[in-house]
């Protein structure tokens, strides 16, 4: 098959729900908390490429919404949500495996008062035109459901020095719960797509994309490509929301979760022409049934929230995602912080799409 994937910018060449959300006056809706393609360099093929080494999950205990971005440096940089909810976090490592013992480092704190000072959701990393830069979700102290996207920026060539600089929120069509943006870039152009409230819609969270002006300001029309509609997207809470972009085959693969943030939590995925105009709704086939969900065989629960990356060896395709390792859950499952970072290979269908499998099970090796 083309490996011209164009995968999140963690696929690199060969180098060496959350939550319970909207609450207000209208009463408490839920939330659920995604996927880039930043431009990376390309770099040699190795003559012999290294061996994909077996996998042991969980990757990182206690850190929900993982996104790994695989750099030209041939590192793999690792961020997440924290159960606190109060910072954002980075680890590095030469290898996937070696995010388990990575140091961390807190590159960035909530604000004690105002706004971005609650609710510290969902960073991703991305390489954006020689500059690094963390999407976020956060909300006021003094309104943590005012929950809204926010930027940093630091333009230094390693993310862990430098000044993160605060460059704003990103401004929607609406002034409405938002959250879990990514970017990817196609044909050209730079999108944006991220959850968001509707105002007037009967749902938590829909999906939309537009087009960026820049790596922080949206430009031109905003398009809704999903809205919980199945019953699989709407148990608990009507939840579209962590989306993450692949780009094979001459398509184009958006995965989404659904549903409330406990067992339920699952997979969807929305599919588009390469070659077609993705700011048509029309150009989007929405998937009837989830295609990633939870499992008694393997006992893991509500997995979710994925971004891909590859493996060591350049080629073996990987998904990053959060599940737990029980069903039942006492209270609210935002305050169970039992979601941790977990990492499988997945392969391909006849029909080009991809083929995620089931969570595999604990202290499981792939080989490779």
């Amino acid at each position: 098959m083309s490996r011209d994937h164009d995968l999140p910018q963690d696929r690199l060449p060969q180098v060496p729900s959350r939550r319970l959300l909207l609450k207000g006056a209208a009463g408490a809706t839920a939330l659920g908390v995604v996927p880039v393609v930043p431009d990376v360099a390309q770099a040699a093929t190795p003559a012999v490429p290294p061996k994909v080494a077996p996998y042991v999950n969980p990757l990182v205990a206690q850190r929900a919404d993982p996104h790994i971005h695989r750099h030209s440096d041939g590192s793999y940089y690792f961020t997440a949500t924290v159960p606190e909810y109060d910072r954002i976090i980075l680890r590095r490592s030469r290898t996937l495996n070696g995010l388990t013992t990575a140091p961390e480092s807190v590159i960035w704190r909530a604000h004690t008062t105002g706004s971005m000072g609650a609710h510290i959701w969902a960073p991703e990393l991305h390489r954006i035109d020689g500059k690094w830069y963390i999407y976020f979700a956060s909300a006021p102290v003094e309104d943590v459901w005012a929950i809204r996207i926010w930027v940093l920026e630091n333009s230094h060539p390693d993310p862990f020095k430098g000044t993160w600089v605060e460059k704003g929120q990103i401004k929607t069509a609406w002034e409405t719960f938002s959250l879990d943006a990514t970017t990817f870039t196609h044909r050209g152009t730079r999108y944006l797509v991220w959850a968001q409230h509707e105002p007037g819609m009967d749902n938590n969270t829909a999906l939309w994309l537009s087009e960026m002006a820049n790596p922080w300001t949206l430009t031109g029309p905003q398009i809704r490509l999903t809205t919980p509609e199945y019953d699989w997207e709407t148990v608990g809470y009507k939840v579209n929301e962590g989306p993450y972009v692949l780009k094979r085959n001459g398509r184009i693969f958006l995965t989404y979760s659904a549903s409330a943030t406990d067992h339920h939590y699952c997979v969807g995925l929305l599919t588009a022409d390469a070659a077609g105009d993705l700011l048509d709704p029309a150009n989007w086939t929405k998937s009837p049934t989830p295609v990633f969900t939870s499992n008694d065989t393997t006992k893991q629960y509500g997995p979710g929230h994925n971004c891909f990356t590859v493996a060591e060896d350049g080629r073996t395709d990987v998904l990053v995602y959060h599940a737990r390792q029980y069903k039942e859950i006492t209270g609210d499952p935002l305050n169970d912080p039992n979601r941790h970072t977990r990492v499988q290979k997945f392969g391909w269908n006849p029909d080009g799409t991809p083929d995620f499998g089931v969570p595999v099970a604990d202290t499981v090796k792939e080989s490779a």
